[in-house]
């Protein structure tokens, strides 16, 4: 048998454990059993992540890691839950949100509110709803209401993944065009954490910082940038008009001076 027909496939699925709490005092005492559902998913390393479910039967808030031995153990696998219950419900979600992005792509921007809306009734902590919604009220000029969202992502505990920096550059992006700089900046960084080698991160980045007249961090994210990749054009000329306008850092090492040059 090949090395191919070997691999099992990975855990991916609903799953339920079980807590015995306490209830009551003295004689009354008595052991009541709490179950919890969780979607549980195996990653390429063999890692077994675990969400809750939400009152909506939709996987929501933070993941958490588990060693396989424990979850192997300690949860029990509902096949029908699943698919009676929780699939139904993320694939309604789903479709919700690329209805809603279709709407924002098409410039229908209420139309894309009310959906999102609809969406974050289901699953408040959705991160690709949230972001929609943000990016729909930057591009209606409605700032105070995309600073909040802004906040509630930042403070938000999910776990982010590499898929979503596009998100956080998206949103960076317009979030820059609204003037908002600070925030871009916290965006831009955020994606960085998750993609540090993204030499177009690095030069959306400089442009932030350059909006808030931190030449010092401008040049060191066009640097970055460049040694990325040598070849980016824009980051190539942006560096040239700091240096025919004389706004390159005044504290440049003789290395500094050479990537400039």
């Amino acid at each position: 048998m090949s090395e191919t027909e070997n691999q099992r496939a990975r855990i991916k699925g609903v799953f339920s454990s079980e807590k015995i709490a306490k209830v009551g005092a003295g004689a009354t005492v008595r052991k009541t059993t709490q179950t919890m559902y969780w979607f549980a998913e195996e990653d390429e390393t063999g890692l077994i992540w675990i969400q809750p479910l939400n009152p909506n039967y939709v996987p929501s808030g933070p993941k958490q890691e588990i060693p396989k031995e424990d979850f192997l153990t300690q949860y029990a696998p509902e096949p029908e839950f699943y698919s009676s219950k929780v699939y139904p419900n993320i694939r309604k979600l789903n479709q919700t949100i690329a209805k809603a992005e279709r709407h924002r792509t098409n410039g229908e921007t209420y139309s894309a509110e009310m959906e999102y809306g609809s969406a974050l009734r289901v699953d408040e902590e959705n991160i690709r709803a949230n972001f929609g919604l943000g990016l729909t009220y930057l591009e209606r000029g409605e700032t105070d209401k995309a600073d909040n969202i802004f906040q509630r992502l930042i403070k938000m505990e999910a776990t982010f993944d590499a898929e979503h920096k596009h998100l956080f550059n998206d949103f960076g992006i317009s979030l820059r065009k609204n003037e908002m700089y600070e925030q871009a900046t916290e965006y831009y960084a955020k994606a960085l954490e998750l993609s540090p080698a993204d030499e177009n991160l690095h030069y959306n980045m400089a442009r932030a910082c350059f909006a808030k007249a931190d030449i010092e961090k401008t040049f060191e994210h066009l640097r970055e940038a460049l040694r990325l990749n040598k070849d980016l054009e824009i980051a190539q000329k942006f560096l040239a008009y700091l240096k025919k306008n004389n706004l390159l850092p005044h504290n440049l090492s003789g290395a500094d001076q050479t990537a400039s040059d």
